[in-house]
């Protein structure tokens, strides 16, 4: 796709680039009483970031940054006094690297013990970080006052591209999709929203890379989806890691769109560690051995942090060139001590120093195959993804791995993310509309209820049991809502929400994940629920949990269920039923009072509270084959089940899932469920009974293991520190920009004051007046200000403008006169002839009124002797003085002039000429014979006879022409025509006063 910034009408878009014309039929604007409607995508990655926007009449576009660059280094650069983004922040990083701050991904939600902060900290040793006591992760300090959290510093990198996105979109953006990677577990897609919200931005989704990746591949082949499932998988090697997914796009049936594509991740293998940016390091530190060797100097180049960010820089670079070249030369100039680095670097040697690398790529590809169940041979197509790919021996590598005649390059590799993202940032705004294309995106890392409870053993003994419910599997799709049951507590209890088994992951991969337990969830009032409620049936304890679309998940709420049975009232008689019926018929309601049938179906997976129909009992999910098949295992491993309702069923509880109760296998219960369902039959043929259930909120107290989420206190003292910051940056730019509005006018008027158009209209007076301000002001500039406050610099400012004013004005107003002055007489003189073309037209045919030619012709008068009045006066007036010929009363005649002519113009246009009285008889026929005497023709088809007698006085001799009832008679234009049909000669013989009266018109006709 080419991407491009359009605007206009839709025409010119598909003229333009067909594929945005696509894009936009896709994407249409709902009306919004707001005005800031636009959304944006942030594709959050580990060295760059690429941001992308949608609003009215830009249907996906990527944001250019202020050096009109498609994509935006992530770093930024924290001085005393100032901060820096995108590339002014790299380029401090060279000079100052301490107090640039890159590469944050690696430190979100981790504690200072995991292995990537020492990673980290290796990498970066001219950072300082220290651990934050109150929830243990990282800090970076570089003095008592400057300390900030990796939250923080990602914080001011959204905050920084919504203001690009704004500046671009020309309007206020608060709602945005942030891409993740996706082997981020629940800890870092939290530190993600927090920083987002210190940012202040309204997170929409976060959204996995490769899915969005994959979004944006499918957008463009809709066309090519359909009920054959496809499966591709997208090879994504960026900076800092490495993801391979496997996606499989179908059609599907939905309730509310009916067949719609879906795209569904499958599979999933990541490299936390692999990428570009660990190959840049080592041929940094090839380079800095070659210049130690060189032996130019007795430093050790490793000892500089500032000769080692030049290095990097470098050896990004020399990367970047062997990627198309065999070998390349890397320079730097004044690398340590004013001396100047220079070697030759080849492809092999870059490939030897990273060939331990390029073993590990194969690795994603088979742990993404491993967790879909799926062999090479059912993939179609490898797709490249993320700039590492470009490199030669990487793509030599996979390619032999894949086992594929050659791997696809048909996506953008840098900015596919970012354009899926804002697609679906899109599709999830209320003010866009797009077309449907479902996303089941898949939980990387399973997680399950772990619980303890007391077991009886044979001997009458007690026993504490450790129980554990898989909640979600590995590679269960979300969102998703699940509800586990605990059956046999009748008091508080505790249970832990924690990771799954994670034997998949390699011994690196286990030893930075963090830690495998998630939360402890205390619960209150459990007693004395089941006490209130003692004369009801239990039905159990439940707990919501629900995997929003970020991945994040939460527990919703938890809740004891009591059931109780109510008598119903006796059957209604048939004579009842019957009028029960034909009142449903003409208006009455559903004879069924619990269900509604103005309302929607809903999602099962997703039943809102409030539609009175549990959640626990909502989650059968429309899911492929293989799914079903996943969940059946479950089911008979005992672990916990989405519970499932029969279509048209009332709520019944009894349809939660066996294996949910604790200890207690869902075999075991098969039986006593089939006698307990005959029995209550039985009763019911006896009596009728309903069943009633009770639901009461239990109290929920949650302990977060893995990293503490910052307290409300926190994030406030965030937001204001970045809030602070914000102001100061602003503050500093208005400085900025008043002390430049100072300095520009001090000199450029010192300038103009010697120019004659300015020498012309000011005096000896007032020039010496203006210039001794000036070079006051220019004095006071060297020795004050530059040091002095917006307020002061704004107040100079104004006060030279308020002495140049009227110097400024006298010599504008003389620029303004010979174009205002020749527009005015020219006006006057259309005004005057078509005044003069307008009385010209005979009376029976005029169209215009007489106070209407009145008035045009005083208006011309007025202005005419105001025009003359006002230039004489002008004239005797001194060219110091004030004018009293202004460009605002030339423009304000000008109007006036104009609109009582195009008053008298629409007038003419829209007015319909007068009819010609008929003509009589005898002068009708007596022209005919005149006629075809003076031609010496007479016509065959309209011969006129004389008539031998005179018409009596009673009898009306009959009209020449006939108008029916209903018509319009012939205007004079129609009676020409006519004329020209019944005579050869008609233009040479016509009446002639139908000249004179043509000529009138057609005359004024030119001139209209």
């Amino acid at each position: 796709m080419r991407s491009r910034r359009v605007q206009g009408p839709m025409e010119t878009i598909m003229r333009w680039d067909p594929t945005l014309w696509m894009l936009f039929c896709c994407l249409t604007l709902f009306p919004s009483p707001t005005d800031s409607v636009a959304v944006m995508s942030v594709d959050l990655g580990s060295e760059w970031m690429k941001i992308a926007i949608v609003k009215p009449g830009v249907p996906m576009e990527i944001v250019l940054n202020k050096e009109s660059r498609r994509k935006t280094p992530v770093a930024v650069c924290l001085k005393e006094n100032e901060r820096l983004f995108g590339d002014g922040a790299l380029g401090v990083s060279v000079k100052n690297p301490k107090v640039v701050y890159r590469y944050l991904q690696d430190l979100m939600g981790k504690q200072n013990e995991n292995p990537l902060v020492a990673l980290y900290q290796k990498r970066f040793p001219e950072h300082h970080l220290e651990k934050e006591e109150n929830r243990g992760t990282v800090i970076f300090k570089n003095s008592e006052e400057m300390q900030y959290s990796p939250e923080e510093i990602l914080g001011m990198v959204l905050n920084y591209s919504r203001g690009l996105a704004q500046d671009f979109a020309e309007q206020t953006i608060k709602d945005a999709v942030i891409t993740v990677p996706a082997f981020f577990n629940q800890a870092e897609r939290r530190a993600v929203l927090q920083a987002a919200q210190m940012a202040g931005l309204k997170v929409l989704q976060l959204i996995n890379d490769n899915t969005a990746v994959a979004l944006n591949y499918g957008v463009f082949r809709r066309k090519d989806i359909n009920s054959t499932a496809q499966n591709m998988m997208f090879y994504d090697m960026g900076s800092g890691s490495t993801v391979a997914t496997i996606v499989m796009y179908q059609t599907v049936k939905t309730k509310d769109s009916g067949t719609q594509p879906q795209l569904q991740i499958r599979g999933v293998g990541f490299d936390r560690t692999l990428g570009g940016f660990e190959m840049e390091l080592r041929l940094r530190d090839h380079l800095a051995k070659i210049f130690n060797t060189q032996k130019k100097t007795k430093k050790d180049v490793r000892e500089s942090a500032r000769a080692m960010a030049k290095l990097l820089k470098e050896a990004q670079r020399v990367k970047t060139v062997l990627s198309a070249n065999a070998e390349h030369t890397a320079q730097v100039e004044g690398l340590l001590d004013d001396i100047d680095f220079k070697a030759r670097v080849t492809r092999s040697e870059f490939e030897a120093l990273s060939s331990d690398l390029f073993d590990r790529v194969p690795g994603p590809v088979q742990e993404a195959l491993s967790s879909a169940e799926m062999s090479m041979d059912e993939i179609e197509q490898v797709i490249l993804v993320g700039g590492a790919t470009r490199v030669p021996k990487v793509q030599e590598v996979l390619l032999k791995a894949v086992g594929k005649e050659e791997l696809g390059k048909n996506i953008n590799a840098d900015e596919a993310a970012a354009m899926g993202a804002v697609y679906q940032a899109a599709a999830l705004s209320k003010a866009f509309k797009v077309k449907p294309f479902l996303v089941r995106d898949a939980a990387m890392f399973p997680i399950q209820v772990e619980f303890t409870r007391e077991a009886e053993e044979e001997e009458g003994l007690k026993s504490l049991k450790h129980n554990k419910r898989v909640l979600f599997q590995r590679m269960a799709p979300y969102p998703q809502r699940k509800v586990i049951t605990f059956n046999r507590y009748t008091d508080d209890f505790v249970f832990n929400v924690n990771y799954g088994d994670l034997a998949f992951l390699s011994a690196q991969d286990h030893s930075v994940f963090g830690s495998l337990n998630l939360t402890t969830v205390k619960l209150t009032g459990v007693g004395s629920s089941f006490t209130r409620h003692a004369d009801a049936e239990a039905k159990g304890i439940k707990a919501h949990f629900n995997m929003d679309e970020s991945g994040v998940l939460m527990l919703d709420r938890v809740e004891s269920v009591f059931e109780t049975v109510a008598e119903e009232k006796e059957e209604e008689s048939t004579l009842t039923k019957l009028g029960n019926t034909i009142s449903s018929l003409f208006g009455g309601g559903s004879s069924e009072p619990n269900v509604n049938a103005s309302e929607p179906v809903q999602d099962e997976e997703e039943v809102p509270p409030e539609t009175g129909k549990e959640d626990d009992q909502a989650q059968k999910e429309d899911k492929p084959a293989q799914e079903e098949k996943q969940e059946a295992g479950e089911k008979a491993e005992g672990e916990t089940q989405a519970e499932e309702k029969a279509e048209g069923e009332k709520a019944d509880a009894n349809s939660d899932s066996q294996d949910q109760q604790e200890g207690v296998k869902s075999e075991e219960k098969k039986p006593n469920e089939e006698e307990g369902k005959t029995e209550e039959t039985e009763d019911q043929k006896a009596k009728p009974q309903k069943r009633t259930k009770i639901s009461e909120e239990i109290g929920v107290e949650l302990q977060v293991n893995d990293v503490l989420n910052p307290s409300f206190d926190q994030i406030e003292a965030s937001k204001k520190k970045l809030q602070d910051l914000t102001d100061r940056d602003l503050e500093k730019q208005e400085r900025e920009k008043a002390l430049n509005s100072l300095e520009a006018f001090i000199f450029e008027t010192q300038d103009k004051l010697y120019q004659d158009e300015y020498q012309a209209v000011v005096s000896e007076e007032d020039k010496e007046q203006i210039s001794g301000k000036l070079s006051e002001a220019s004095d006071w500039m060297d020795e004050e200000g530059y040091a002095a406050g917006t307020k002061q610099l704004k107040e100079k400012l104004s006060e030279l403008k308020k002495l140049c004013k009227a110097m400024f004005f006298r010599v504008e107003e003389r620029r303004k006169w010979p174009d205002r002055l020749a527009a005015l007489d020219s006006m006057l003189n259309h005004s005057a002839f078509f005044l003069k073309s307008a009385r010209l037209i005979p009376e029976d045919q005029q169209i215009f009124s007489e106070v209407e030619l009145r008035t045009l012709e005083k208006v011309i008068n007025e202005t005419t002797t105001w025009k003359n009045e006002t230039v004489a006066e002008q004239e005797k007036r001194s060219s110091t003085e004030r004018p009293v010929l202004l460009s605002k009363d030339l423009e304000s005649k000008l109007s006036l002039l104009d609109r009582e002519v195009n008053y008298l113009l629409n007038k003419a246009k829209f007015a319909k000429p007068k009819p010609k009285p008929k003509p009589t008889p005898t002068e009708k026929n007596g022209t005919s014979t005149e006629n075809a005497k003076a031609n010496g023709t007479e016509a065959d088809s309209e011969k006129v006879i004389p008539p031998k007698e005179e018409p009596s006085p009673e009898k009306a001799p009959e009209a020449p022409e006939e108008v029916k009832p209903g018509e319009e008679p012939p205007t004079v234009e129609n009676v020409g025509k006519e004329t020209d049909k019944k005579s050869e000669h008609s233009e040479e013989t016509s009446n002639t006063e139908t000249s004179e009266n043509n000529k009138s018109e057609n005359h004024l006709g030119d001139e209209l």
